[in-house]
């Protein structure tokens, strides 16, 4: 069935009274959105910073009488805000979508590198006698498309991995541990903090008929302490400084490392943290992420 959606233009301090309205005038859900263009890309612990120009939605059912309901919006405003001039309201009928079908329809095979391609598992792949990695990421984060998992891609296609042990640490769908794989890596583990990104790397390993002991999944607190000759952690770069410890422990002497999830304004951090233990090559960036590597002291 349609949908009828409301917006309401305000700023964060006025978001919540809003939400409560919508809440109160029967809304099945309410959504924030930036109304304009300013990033958030990785809050302070324990907050949740909405944008300074802030687009509330909420979502009725389609037969919700919308004349009785923006009276009720602009009444509530005038109790809550005397005074003040009412906000930007819109409202508009959604057409009802198949939206997951609507995003598997938008979502195609994509190169990275001279050898790896990522198919989604419901696509045929383009070049059969490539390096394909079949994936279906659920619930999980890691398709290809953000520019921090194509920068480990990219990287991943030109290593020599060929009977290597890797760990991909944050793993999310799995993607970067089963693409080492198929490039060459004997055995993977993944680590996440996140059950159903566990889950999703295993159907995804399965997906591309590897065994099921070539990638082992692990909660953080449970990861086996064998040093690897190569870790990749694509997350964020507040936790990767947090990490850094753990994760230099993770890797051999001459290993090797790929850390993205990191804007460019945070290259010098993660340099500075990171350079204690590993040789550092030059920054990758790719639409203002970024990536770094380095092979570990020996």
């Amino acid at each position: 069935m349609p949908w009828l959606q409301i917006k309401i233009q305000t700023t964060p301090e006025h978001s919540e009274p809003y939400e409560d309205l919508l809440l109160s005038a029967g809304c099945a859900a309410v959504t924030f959105e930036d109304s304009e263009d300013q990033p958030i890309f990785e809050p302070d612990l324990g907050t949740t910073p909405l944008w300074q120009n802030t687009t509330i939605t909420g979502l009725f059912a389609a037969e919700h009488n919308l004349e009785t309901t923006l009276d009720y919006i602009r009444q509530g405003h005038q109790q809550l805000f005397p005074g003040m001039p009412e906000p930007r309201i819109k409202a508009e009928i959604l057409e009802d979508k198949d939206w997951e079908r609507e995003w598997m329809d938008n979502y195609h095979p994509m190169q990275f590198g001279r050898r790896l391609w990522v198919c989604p598992s419901w696509r045929e792949a383009p070049e059969p006698d490539a390096v394909n990695l079949m994936l279906d990421p659920g619930l999980a984060f890691g398709t290809g498309t953000h520019p921090t998992t194509a920068l480990c891609l990219q990287w991943l296609d030109g290593q020599a991995l060929d009977d290597q042990y890797l760990i991909d640490y944050g793993c999310g769908s799995g993607i970067l541990g089963i693409a080492g794989l198929l490039l060459g890596a004997e055995r993977a583990i993944g680590v996440d903090i996140d059950p159903q990104a566990l889950q999703a790397s295993k159907d995804n390993l399965l997906r591309n008929q590897l065994a099921d002991d070539r990638l082992r999944v692990y909660l953080p607190e449970n990861t086996p302490q064998e040093q690897a000759d190569t870790l990749v952690a694509n997350i964020l770069a507040g936790p990767l400084v947090a990490l850094a410890p753990t994760l230099q422990a993770l890797v051999k002497p001459g290993g090797k490392l790929c850390l993205s999830g990191l804007l460019s304004t945070q290259a010098e951090e993660i340099h500075s943290t990171y350079s204690q233990w590993f040789d550092l090559d030059p920054v990758a960036e790719l639409d203002g992420w970024i990536r770094v590597t380095g092979s570990k002291h020996n």
